[in-house]
């Protein structure tokens, strides 16, 4: 059984100005998601910011989204890392304050052979009894997924249930679907290539663009869902020009500035990552007057 199918949002951790989380705003984010459609929340995965949260803040986050949402949609914890014993540790903490599931990122910099990736994910997914999605993001990883090691473990490992794919690559895609033979649920890493996944058998998308427009994400997974592939088209080339904006600079710098402009105190992205710039920062806030979330 699918561990959610339409629009997950790929939620952001809001800020205080002395770089602590802001809880505050993180609930009003997480009603405002509910409010308006979305199918699950995705919590402290890459828009979350996780490589810069402690462990402490990785699990208390995870632990706040689970209690405010209260099961009225599922909970899902990035959890993924490139130290095995880690992510073991991590994914068994998730668990324990109630995710619904896990997100796991292919390790990344020690990157890993195809054996190696099967074991990895083999040994957090054993460790735990949620569900977990795979997360496939060559272009942050440098470690990419093959379709054939993604069907085998999701054949042969009883937890791993979907794979959030993001390598952009569509024939991989396909080749996923094709040999996993049912074996695994296929999510949308890319909010431009929503509808071309889903066409081929995908059940929905882990997305950047629901933290800023939750409603028109969900109606581009549902159309999606129901069949209605012209009606999933047209939204999908409506929300192109604010998708390529939120991804001028790399994730999340764009999305906190959106939410900021939006009236949403999420403050700024830690570092490493520094705040939008500002040659960026109107053409960003051009296209969401556009679209409609101004």
């Amino acid at each position: 059984m699918a561990i959610f199918k339409g629009a997950g949002v790929a939620i952001v951790t809001p800020m205080k100005e002395n770089g602590e989380i802001n809880y505050e705003t993180f609930e009003q984010l997480i009603e405002d998601q509910i409010a308006n459609g979305t199918d699950a929340i995705i919590a402290v995965g890459t828009s979350g910011e996780a490589p810069t949260l402690d462990d402490d803040e990785h699990i208390e986050a995870i632990r706040f989204a689970v209690e405010k949402t209260n099961h009225r949609i599922p909970v899902i914890a990035g959890t993924g890392s490139n130290n095995t014993a880690h992510a073991v540790m991590m994914s068994k903490e998730a668990e324990k304050v109630g995710a619904d599931g896990l997100l796991l990122v292919a390790p990344y910099y020690n990157k890993a052979t195809q054996n190696g990736l099967k074991e990895h994910f083999k040994t957090i997914a054993e460790a735990v009894s949620i569900p977990a999605i795979l997360y496939n993001v060559p272009s942050r990883t440098g470690s990419n997924i093959l379709p054939a090691t993604a069907a085998w473990l999701g054949k042969n490992v009883k937890n791993i249930a979907a794979i959030k794919e993001a390598s952009g690559n569509i024939s991989q895609v396909a080749e996923t679907i094709e040999l996993a033979e049912g074996s695994l649920d296929v999510y949308s890493g890319n909010d431009d290539q929503i509808v071309p996944l889903m066409s081929l058998g995908g059940i929905g998308v882990i997305s950047v663009l629901s933290n800023v427009a939750p409603k028109e994400t969900h109606d581009i997974a549902q159309a999606c869902l129901d069949g209605d592939y012209t009606k999933a088209a047209a939204l999908q080339i409506r929300a192109l020009p604010l998708i390529r904006a939120l991804f001028m600079e790399v994730n999340p710098i764009p999305v906190k500035a959106a939410l900021n402009m939006m009236g949403y105190n999420v403050g700024a992205p830690r570092q490493p990552l520094t705040p939008m710039e500002s040659a960026h920062a109107q053409i960003l806030k051009a296209e969401l007057e556009k679209y409609g979330c101004l």
